[in-house]
């Protein structure tokens, strides 16, 4: 197995980053196997979803809806509505794998692996890929 932890910065806002390209070029050249995503955070996701079309837009449009930024949450600390951000994780798993296939990862024409994040008091967010050969 092989592993790296990546860094990447997500801003003051909600936001779907993509981060396929990060995840393609760790597994490049490494056979066949499985890239595991995970992210060290109780405030952050990984999906795969469809990028660019406005699907990522509708995931933080669903998740405002299910999770509204509001007082209602018991966890309060930070901006309001920060206890949303602990809750989504259940939604959007800290994790995904994805088949590896002669060193590239095997998505579907529109898929994208994204780092979901709403908690916009953080914003330096860690990604460990880890590559298990097959």
């Amino acid at each position: 197995m092989r592993s790296e932890t990546q860094h990447f910065r997500t801003g003051g806002e909600d936001v779907v980053l993509d981060i396929t390209r990060d995840c393609e070029a760790f597994v490049a050249g490494e056979g066949d196997g499985l890239l595991h995503v995970f992210v060290p955070h109780a405030t952050a996701g990984i999906a795969i979803i469809e990028t660019g079309a406005g699907s990522d837009d509708d995931l933080l449009s669903a998740l405002a809806d299910l999770l509204p930024a509001d007082d209602r949450w018991r966890h309060r600390h930070g901006s309001p509505g920060h206890g949303r951000s602990h809750v989504m994780p259940a939604l959007v798993p800290p994790y995904a794998t994805v088949p590896v296939l002669g060193g590239r990862l095997a998505l579907g024409t529109w898929q994208s692996v994204c780092l979901v994040d709403l908690n916009v008091d953080n914003h330096d967010r860690e990604v460990r890929l880890s590559f298990l050969p097959g």
